[in-house]
């Protein structure tokens, strides 16, 4: 079963590595394969906020600042 887990404290990132690893069952190769896939998801969430960003609507502002 998939578990969710937010890593907040990214001051400490060998104590975050090792709660992957463990949530893992301590095997490395599964724990980077699990990061990786991760990864491609926030990559390709990250590439359609882009996308959206591009198509919007300008703000007042922008209108505003491009009028001559």
């Amino acid at each position: 079963m998939a578990r969710s887990v937010i890593y907040c404290d990214l001051d400490r990132p060998d104590a975050v590595i090792d709660e992957i690893v463990a949530a893992c069952s301590g095997d490395m190769i599964s724990a980077v394969k699990a990061l990786l896939l991760v990864n491609e998801t926030l990559e390709s969430e990250l590439q359609q906020l882009r996308a959206g960003a591009a198509y919007r609507a300008p703000t007042k502002r922008q209108a505003k600042c491009s009028l001559h």
